[in-house]
């Protein structure tokens, strides 16, 4: 003869007094209470190492993802991150070590004073080298070196390319427009990042001696004796 269950249970709890049949959701809420007692977690990771561990875990499922989609598998995948590293050497070689973009360009002249035959002796060095950045640099300032000893720019420390460039197309004014790219190519190798080539060299090279070939236009004292 069979008893039905609510009967047996009933026959075990007068005879013991131990239930074996406990309700599903006290059973857990008391299993989720004992838990959470902090004796079974002195061990756990902390918040960052969980962390770290859930980002190490999803990069790496990306990496399968795309090892899986890349034509050839992972062979596939290390050929392309090959491609992406000899692309990225090849930048750092064309543009070099990035510099720092400054938000206005600086002074003309960071050494002690040199004339402008010493700017154009290291310029043509520099050239002779393929480092034209550095060629930019120094024919931009032999050019300025070269009016200040010709007395049409005041010797003056701390003035920059462009300042420069301004003064000098007054008594200059054919070559105001050449003046003020030479300064602006200047300024973007120096301040601005960029890396200087041969095109720019030689328009500062042919401006430099055009210049040197110009006679300025003096401006007329006012009320002078007329030409």
């Amino acid at each position: 003869m069979s008893i039905p269950g609510g009967a047996r249970r009933l026959l075990i709890r007068a005879s013991g007094d131990i239930p074996l049949d406990t309700p599903r959701l006290p059973a857990r809420e008391a299993a989720e209470r004992e838990l959470s007692k902090p004796m079974y977690h002195e061990n756990d990771p902390n918040l960052l190492s969980r962390a770290m561990n859930a980002l190490w875990d999803r990069l790496g499922r990306i990496l399968d993802s795309v090892s899986g989609a890349a034509p050839g598998g992972a062979l596939g995948l290390t050929v392309i991150a090959l491609i992406v590293g000899a692309l990225l050497a090849a930048l750092w070689w064309r543009l070099g070590t990035p510099r720092l973009i400054s938000d206005a360009p600086g002074r003309l002249f960071d050494d002690g004073p040199r004339s402008a035959e010493e700017h154009r002796a290291t310029a043509e060095e520099h050239a002779a080298a393929a480092r034209w950045t550095e060629a930019v640099q120094e024919r931009m300032r032999a050019i300025v070196r070269s009016l200040e000893e010709r007395a049409l720019l005041d010797p003056r420390p701390g003035r920059t390319a462009d300042e420069a460039a301004s003064e000098a197309a007054r008594t200059l004014p054919g070559h105001a427009d050449r003046l003020h790219t030479a300064a602006r190519e200047f300024d973007d190798v120096t301040y601005g990042g960029r890396v200087g080539d041969q095109r720019a060299y030689q328009r500062l090279h042919d401006l430099d001696l055009a210049l040197e070939r110009t006679k300025p236009q003096l401006s007329t004292v006012p009320g002078g004796p007329a030409e």
